[in-house]
This record gives C-alpha cells, structure tokens and sequence, in this order.
C-alpha cells in the first residue's frame, strides 16, 4: 500500500471513530429470539461466502446489550467454527439465578470461562466483551464484565473460521437457540492490526457492512436499532364498542383504557393486555370528560370537568367511587388539559373548548377534600385555547400551543398558538416563556408533553387539525429557547375533534415514546391504537451509516479535499486491489463486479435454484460493464473504464437518483413539489430548496463519471437525460420490450429473462414511492410471458414452456396460469413426478400465502 492509501484509510478511520460517538447508543443490531418462531429469529454470518483464514494471533470483540421484557434469555451469541470440526462458543444461560450466565463452550464441554455482567448494565449499557486467540501460546483469554479468564486451547496455525452470531443453519453446527440481544462494533484485529470492522450502524437490509475490507457480513431477519429510534412501531389496536378514555403509568409502561364497563391495561414491556370488569357497575364517560392516573394514590381518576366531579377507580378493589353522574350538557370542555400536583394533591385542568367557545378556565380538584376550585385569573398570558399540549414539572407545569382566540369566541378571529408557558401552582399565575416561530404549515398538539428538566427540553407530538387523514409528528423542543426540530416518523391519525383524541407518554420500564390514538366511528365503537418508539428518537439526517455520514467540519474538509485532490486515482487501485475474504474460493471470483448477484429461478419443485438459469444465445444482449445503469436485482452504475460507481451515493442521493431516473423514463420528469413531497415531506419549503440544491449538485458531480448523463431542468421539470447510443440502461431496455403490449418472440423473451435474471426490479431498495415501478413492472413481466404463453401450443415447445413458468415464479409464486403451463409441460415430456412435485410446491406455497387449501387436483390442473 502506498503512502498515499495509507493517509486515506487513517483519515477514514478517523472519520468513522469521531462518528461512532455521536451515534451513542442508537445503533446496532437486534436479535429476535423466542418470541417468535424458529424460521423468524436473527442470524449474522460474518463471511457469508467463505471463511477467514488467521496465520498468527486473533482477536475478535464486540459490544452487547440485551433486550428488556422478554420471557426467555438463553441461546448462542458467537459460534466460531474451526475448520468445520471444532466450535468455540459464547453462550448465555439464565436457568441459574445465581451463577455466572456467560459460558464458553469448547466443542462437547463447559469450558472453565464464565462470568456474568449486571442486570442493569446489561440491559440498559453496552459492553464490550474480546475474545484473544494466542496459537503461539496455545490460549484463549475472554474479558467479559469486569473480568478476563485465560485457558489453555489448541488450534490449527493455519486455521480456517466461521464467525456466526446468534441463529446460524451452517452445516451440522446449526441452531435456532438464541437470546434477545442487540450486537454491535464487531472488530476483528490479527497480530494487532485491524483488519475488519462491522458497526452494525445499519437501518434496513441483511447486509452487514464490513467498513475497511469491503467483506460484508450477510444477515438473517434483522431487527435494526437504529430504524426502532425513527420509526414508530404499531404495538396493538383495541376495538372498544362504546366510548373510551385513555391514561398510564408511566413507571410500569402500562396503558390504561377506561371503558363503560371495564378497564382494559396494556402493558408494553410483555406485549399483554388485561380486562377486568368494574365490580361497582358502569361508569359514565361523555365526550369530554378525561381520565388521569396518579401513582401515589393507585387510582384512576374520571374527571366530568363540565359537573365539576371527580370519580375515582381503586385498582386494588376494581371499584369506583362514584358511578353514574348526571350530565344534562356536554362538550364544554373538549381536549383541555390536566396534571396532578403533588405539592397540594390537586388535579389541575386547564382549557378546552365547546359550545362555539374557546375556554381559559383554570379549574382545580383537591384529591384529598374533595373540593372543586374555579381559580381566579391573576394574568392574561394564558388566552383561550384547546388542543395544547402539557407536561408536569417541578411547582407546576409547562404548557404550549393549541388553537383559540383572544377573546374565547370562536366567531372572532381564532387561529393557532405558539406559545410556551409555564403555570405555578403556588400563585397560580402563568409566565410566558417564548413564543415559536409561526411554521410554514399550521399545527396543534396532542395533549400531553414529555419534559426533560435537568436536560431543559420537551417532546410533544403535532399534526394539522384542518386535515382528517392527518398525521402525527414527535418533537424535540427546549424549554429556554424558541426552537425545535422533527423527529422520527410519522403516526396515521383521523381527527375529527369530537371524536378523536390523541396522547403520549414516556415508559420509563423500556425507554420508549408511547403514542395513543383513539377514533370513534360511525358505529359508535372506539378504535385505539398504540405506538411505541425507542429513546433518544432520531431525525432523518440521522439515518445515515457510519461510512456514508459527515463527520466534524474538519474532518470533512479533509475528506472532501482528498476526494477532489486523489479520489480517481485511490479508487482505481481500490478496484484493482481488492481483497477477497481469507479462505475463500479461487473459483468463485468473477469479472463482473461483487455486487452481482447470481441468477436465481424457480426450479421445477417450486424453490429458488440456479439450475434454471435461461440460456444466453449467441445474439442475446449482454449485460454490460462499462457505460451502463443497471437496476435490476442490486442497484449497479458502470462508468467507462467499467468501474462501478453506486457506492459513492449516500442513502438520499440514491433515493435522489432513482426519483428523478424513474420519472425521467417514465414519466417525463419530476417537479420540484413533488421532491418535496417524496424526499423532504418534513421540512419547511426553505429547508427543503436548500437540501434539494446541495444534493441535486452532489449528483450531477457523480453522474459526471459517466460523462452521457446529466441532469437538466430545461422543461420546469427535473430529468436525468441520457444518450442512450452511449449508456445502456436494463430498465429503459425492458420497457422496450414491454411498451407495445405485443406477443413478444422467443428471442424477445429470452432477451427479457436476461434483463430479470439479476434480480427483482431494484430488490435491494424499498421505497414507499418506489411500490408503484415495482407492482408495474412484475405486472408487465409476467403479462408478457403469458401472451407468449397463450401464443404457442405445448408440444411445440415443452422445455421452454418450463423455464417461462420459472421466469414468472419468479415474480410471482403462486400464478396459477404458470403451474399449470408446467404440469402440462412436464405431463407432455413424460416427466409426470415432476409435475406431481411442482403442483405440490405450489399448493404448499399457495396455502402460506393465502391460508387456504388450494383446491384443483392434477387432473383438474392438466384438462384446465
């Protein structure tokens, strides 16, 4: 390596170091354990294409944390297999309360390593756990917790390693056993040198990157860390006939949905719901009145804020104190706000709306006398609102937003709030903190806030309330300074406000942001959903790997220096260079680029095989490997010297690419909006120009490496033009094939299935824009094979026949039409087994599918 790769890959691990410390504690990798069925739970193969090969000393290290609130903890977290005979294992085991619950396992015994590492480390802290392979020495030294063991162990100076976390079917060292764990910054040195490192820092794939080799690691069923810190994920829904209010115990992690005549709990932490029937009858629940648990006491409170009553469940005995109340007007107070006052054991509620009038009332309950208060307003910082959102704190509560008017009557010049204030309990008075920055879009917010006091921050959830197909929205705010910013996704929510209520709270059992929705349709029933998403939540600048974010402006200077000064040159002895994985293969190693994936088919049994590859005839087009767009299977771009360039596109600029490639083939262009739309839905119009240019000149900058593509706006629209005479691209190919709807020859067809044979259309990349091009095109695929199809006899042509069905099983399994063509094919050729296998395959996969039998008989099938 000269000096100048050298000076590279030390300013590339530089840069990954600085950033692995601002990810904190926000990525890694999951493991689903026994939750889930054997065929569902997580594998990592660290050379899923061979094995790694150590002449001299070796270490491997990792950090680990577990998974809260699962039933079991047992199973493997690292297999090392030498030479396919000896496995060296790391293992955990809880059976034993008292003993150290890490063992090392070396081939059929116990070894004497076994340690353990706190509960609360281990579930809420990552730790670092290195195992040392000394062949000179013949030991292994393990550091696990706070402790490091070193035994005696013989291995092959020339040995040959699988490297397998938790669920692996290699060979006969295959298990399914492994516990909820999450993994992450795997590193492999040899004689004290780095040589892989794999951050697991991930957000979808089953890829696992390996940062300095290129040896990525390949991943069964993964649970991605990061993407649980963005994305909200649907826990459960409730159906509930009748009204239902919502609260929790934020200590315990458990929702509490208070019905007429029932209390359903819902504990997030087990995944289990619990009803229990009120032993003191019904309860009354109008449609404004809320519901408030308070931990001290035990009790569920049902506030009728309109009756000025409160009633309260006693959770010990399933009984209210109070049962039906008489309510002769309603709606008077509709989504105010409320919170419990340690201080003088009041519950305080503040605003609402109802009757065409906006409220600024301040009403406060003594939990202890019994006694109803209407404050007297000492301040007029505090105008009439609803749909605010409000967080406890110490003497008192912060409030913001919500929508009213000065004056409380909704006739009069009503609009939305931006203000932060703050209500002290002691004088009863409101001071005005800040005012936010009125958005571009206009927005309210559910009724509770989270606040951070010692971090001086709040989280609240927004959404438009002019929109009923709305959507809610986390933000992060602080408590000083008039800012905030969006953070993970969105939450489908129908809102219409005499029907719809949403909350949130903050389980402090898992670490999770838990958002409810509650809707009341047309049938008087009340559908209630829960959401949960892991803390710290991420932005989207956030979702970015180690390898593809910015680091400090330092570094990046340098960076981007090098890149301009010597980014060809290092890129082209990367390409030439290119090290293989230790112990792989000779044969394996092809001239076309790693990333292509082998062709893959149906077979005649129905499963994914090679051997039904379709033939290249001497006149079929070839895929090319220079001046070509490639995206069926993996998403490949060739420049002219044949280098592949796809690898120097960050998440976005991918996105950006193929958003503006697509709709260039497809559909002419894209506007500007409709970027927004797709790419920056949650930034202001500002923001989002800004972003768009600094990644549309991004762009241009690697497509200039093809030279005949460029991205134009000359028609007010953006597109990607190319010259087709110089770049090939797979897509625009196919839709040649395709465009007319025509009979297509068997050349055509075996031209198509060379088109296909990569892969799926982009089948590495899932976009929710992207849905449409995908259904589209594995509709026009398979449509074109079976005009074909209709188009001959089978006896002219049985062999082939069999191969088009593979092609459509290829996309689509369970078409009924390609079976069909293939038993008959099959029946004529004699081959009548193969057929019988292929209807059973079929049928297997048809009831996966579908859940049913499928219905049609061999004779059934061939006389069809």
């Amino acid at each position: 390596m000269n000096f100048c790769s050298r000076f590279i890959l030390i300013i590339t691990l530089f840069h990954f170091s600085i950033y692995n410390v601002c990810l904190g504690q926000s990525y890694g990798l999951g493991f689903e354990s026994f939750d889930v069925v054997q065929d569902k739970r997580t594998g990592l193969d660290l050379s899923p294409e061979g094995t790694f090969q150590f002449n001299g000393d070796f270490e491997v290290s990792f950090e680990i944390a577990f998974l809260p609130g699962k039933k079991t903890y047992f199973g493997y977290i690292l297999r090392l297999i030498e030479n396919d005979k000896k496995n060296i294992d790391i293992l955990y085991d809880n059976s034993l309360l008292k003993d150290d619950h890490f063992k090392v396992i070396v081939g059929d015994e116990f070894s004497r390593i076994a340690f353990d590492i706190p509960g609360e480390q281990l579930y809420k802290k990552w730790n670092k756990i290195r195992l040392i392979f000394n062949k000179q020495k013949k030991t292994i030294t393990v550091f696990g917790g706070s402790k490091s063991f070193t035994q005696s162990l013989n291995l092959d100076q020339a040995g040959r390693f699988k490297m397998l976390f938790g669920t692996n079917k290699y060979k006969n060292f295959n298990t399914t056993d492994v516990p909820p764990m999450k993994i992450r910054n795997i590193e492999i040195r040899e004689d004290d040198k780095r040589t892989y490192y794999f951050p697991l820092d991930e957000i979808e794939g089953n890829t696992a990157p390996e940062r300095l080799s290129g040896a990525d690691g390949l991943i069964f069923n993964p649970l991605w860390i990061k993407k649980l810190h963005y994305e909200w994920q649907p826990l459960r829904t409730f159906v509930v006939n009748g009204p239902a209010r919502i609260t929790s115990n934020q200590v315990d992690g458990v929702v509490q949905i208070v019905c007429n005549d029932s209390l359903i709990t819902y504990s997030i932490l087990s995944n289990r719901a619990n009803r229990v029937v009120y032993k003191s009858g019904k309860q009354a629940l109008f449609v404004d009145n809320q519901v408030l648990y308070e931990r001290s006491d035990g009790k569920i409170h049902n506030i009728y804020i309109n009756e000025k009553q409160v009633s309260s469940l006693d959770l010990k005995t399933g009984k209210w104190n109070k049962s039906l109340v008489d309510s002769s007007s309603k709606t008077h107070f509709l989504h105010a706000n409320k919170f419990y006052s340690a201080e003088d054991s009041s519950i305080y509620i503040l605003g609402g709306y109802g009757h065409l009038r906006y409220k600024g009332n301040v009403h406060k309950y003594n939990l202890a006398t019994g006694k109803w208060t209407d404050l007297i307003r000492k301040d007029s910082v505090f105008t009439p609102r609803y749909l605010a959102a409000l967080g406890r704190a110490t003497g008192g509560a912060y409030l913001i937003g919500g929508y009213g008017s000065t004056t409380g009557q909704q006739i009069l010049n009503p609009g939305n709030r931006y203000d932060l204030l703050f209500f002290d309990t002691k004088t009863g008075t409101f001071k005005k903190v800040y005012n936010l920055k009125i958005p571009e879009e206009d927005f309210v917010f559910a009724n509770s806030m989270i606040v951070n006091e010692k971090a001086k921050t709040f989280f609240a959830l927004i959404f438009p309330k002019d929109k009923f197909s709305s959507q809610l929205q986390l933000v992060r705010g602080s408590l000083t300074s008039p800012e905030y910013q969006l953070v993970g996704s969105k939450i489908p929510y129908q809102f219409i406000d005499t029907e719809s209520f949403a909350d949130l709270f903050y389980d402090q059992a898992t670490s999770r942001f838990v958002a409810v929705t509650s809707f009341r349709n047309e049938k008087k029933q009340t559908i209630i959903s829960v959401y949960s998403l892991y803390a710290p939540p991420l932005d989207a600048s956030m979702l970015v790997s180690t390898a593809e974010t910015k680091p400090g402006n330092l570094t990046w200077m340098i960076v981007a220096f090098l890149a301009l000064a010597g980014g060809f040159l290092v890129y082209q002895y990367k390409i030439k260079n290119r090290k293989r994985l230790p112990g792989k293969d000779e044969a394996a190693v092809s001239k076309i680029p790693a990333e292509a994936p082998v062709p893959v088919n149906i077979s005649a049994a129905g499963s994914p095989s090679t051997t039904d590859a379709p033939e290249r005839t001497p006149d079929a087009k070839q895929a090319p490997a220079h001046n070509s767009i490639m995206l069926f299977g993996n998403l490949q771009l060739f420049d002219e010297q044949g280098n592949e360039i796809a690898k120097l596109f960050t998440p976005l600029l991918k996105e950006l690419f193929l958003v503006i490639l697509l709709y260039s083939i497809r559909r002419d262009g894209i506007s500007s909006e409709k970027l927004k739309e797709l790419l920056w839905f949650d930034k202001p119009s500002e923001s989002a120009r800004n972003n768009r240019s600094v990644n549309i000149a991004k762009l241009k900058g690697i497509l200039d490496k093809l030279k005949y593509c460029h991205i134009s706006k000359e028609t007010g629209y953006w597109k990607i033009n190319v010259d087709y005479g110089q770049i090939t691209i797979d897509y625009a190919d196919y839709l040649n094939l395709v465009a007319d709807k025509r009979v297509l020859s068997k050349q055509d067809i075996t031209e198509l299935s060379n088109i296909t044979k990569r892969g799926s259309f982009l089948s590495d990349l899932d976009y929710e824009w992207l849905d449409s091009f995908k259904s589209e095109t594995s509709n026009e695929i398979v449509d074109a094979y079976l005009r074909y199809a209709a188009s001959v006899s089978i006896s002219d042509d049985p062999e082939f026949l069999i191969k088009l069905a593979n092609y459509i099983f290829y996309f689509d399994p369970v078409n009924e039409e390609a079976m069909t063509i293939k038993c008959k094919a099959f029946a004529h050729l004699g081959k009548h087994s193969m057929a019988k296998t292929a209807l059973e395959n079929f049928s297997r996969e048809y009831r996966r599918i579908y859940g049913e039998e499928f219905q049609k008989d061999m004779p059934e099938v061939l006389h069809s």
